[in-house]
């Protein structure tokens, strides 16, 4: 059976008002609060034939209906409007994702924060695959007599910092004359590619004149690289959910702080959905911890290449027009943002 244009009204008003109440939507009240022009009785028909068709569903408490996976996916791909960000917002937005534009991480990780703040949902952000993350500047900074400071800065605007201890004193003059080598022989390379390179060759050929600061700084260095190769996965707005009605069960509140806890797996997930906007809704999730929830993904771009997501996780009831207007707003500033600054700006 084809939904009609009226069983298509009927169905966008009841997944609205769901939406917006978390309460389930009798033909009576529905008939009050929507001006359709028909009678109770025939939205009454009409709502019956939308569950035969799977859009609805029937609580046992309740004599209302209330949406499906099934009718959430036709109003996310047909029915749902374009939501305008208040220009409040938006500056809001700009604002908070350009202050650090120097340090891509810290931008992810406000990105995440604000993301939650917006939607009052569960939000989270994770860094691009640095695997092709070019090698831009690598510096050494004196701390004390047997302690220095590694950074090693890339192309996209990834910094790191690491306190080294030192098993021998230095000089300043050790520490520029090598952070310029080891910039010299490392710029331009991908950090994989340092990796298979002969790091303790190099080094040696690198300071010959400083051999006994190889022992300690070349493990640290290589441990580094290694750790950069990691995505990071940032979350925010946790303890939203317990302001939600579908979270008010205990052993559904269980359930998703299981997903969030389990950040492995999670983040495997994340890293395996496809790119672009991504909403997959209750039972389309794959894992079985996750056939309650809804799952929007945004991905964000570095430098044109490096791809990261922005997301957010609640319930199947939830501001679809809203949130993923955020999240392709957040995502397409930081895409912005980090279009030339990771190239371009030097580091000294």
């Amino acid at each position: 059976m084809d939904l009609s244009e009226r069983k298509l009204k009927i169905l966008q008003a009841i997944v609205a008002d769901f939406i917006s109440s978390a309460e389930p939507i009798g033909s009576r009240t529905l008939s009050k609060k929507y001006d359709m022009g028909i009678s109770p009785a025939t939205i009454r028909n009409e709502m019956s034939d939308l569950e035969d068709m799977g859009y609805l569903t029937h609580p046992h408490t309740s004599a209302g209906r209330v949406p499906s996976d099934k009718a959430y996916r036709l109003y996310v791909n047909n029915l749902m409007q374009k939501y305008e960000i208040p220009e409040e917002d938006k500056q809001i937005i700009s604002e908070k994702l350009t202050t650090n534009v120097m340090e891509l991480e810290r931008t992810i990780k406000h990105a995440a924060s604000l993301l939650s703040d917006l939607t009052n949902l569960a939000s989270f952000a994770i860094t691009p695959n640095q695997e092709s993350n070019k090698l831009k500047h690598i510096n050494f900074l004196p701390v004390d007599k047997y302690s220095v400071v590694l950074m090693i800065v890339t192309e996209s605007g990834r910094v790191i910092n690491t306190t080294i201890k030192l098993k021998t004193a230095y000089t300043e003059e050790n520490l520029n004359l090598l952070s310029r080598v080891m910039t010299y022989n490392y710029k331009g390379k991908t950090l994989s590619d340092i990796l298979t390179l002969d790091i303790i060759k190099t080094f040696e050929s690198d300071i010959e004149a400083m051999s006994r600061l190889v022992e300690t700084i070349k493990p640290n260095f290589i441990s580094t690289l290694e750790n950069m190769l990691d995505v990071e996965l940032y979350m925010d707005g946790l303890a939203n959910i317990f302001s939600i009605p579908e979270y008010n069960d205990i052993e559904k509140a269980k359930v998703f702080l299981d997903i969030i806890n389990q950040r492995k797996q999670f983040t495997d997930v994340l890293i395996n959905r496809e790119n672009g906007v991504i909403i997959t809704i209750g039972n389309e999730n794959k894992e079985d911890l996750m056939r309650d929830c809804s799952l929007i993904t945004a991905t964000y771009h570095v430098n044109g290449k490096l791809v990261g997501k922005l997301g957010v996780i609640g319930p199947t009831r939830m501001r679809y027009d809203e949130v993923t207007s955020i999240i392709e707003y957040m995502t397409d500033n930081i895409s912005e943002t980090f279009k030339v600054t990771g190239g371009d700006k030097d580091y000294e």
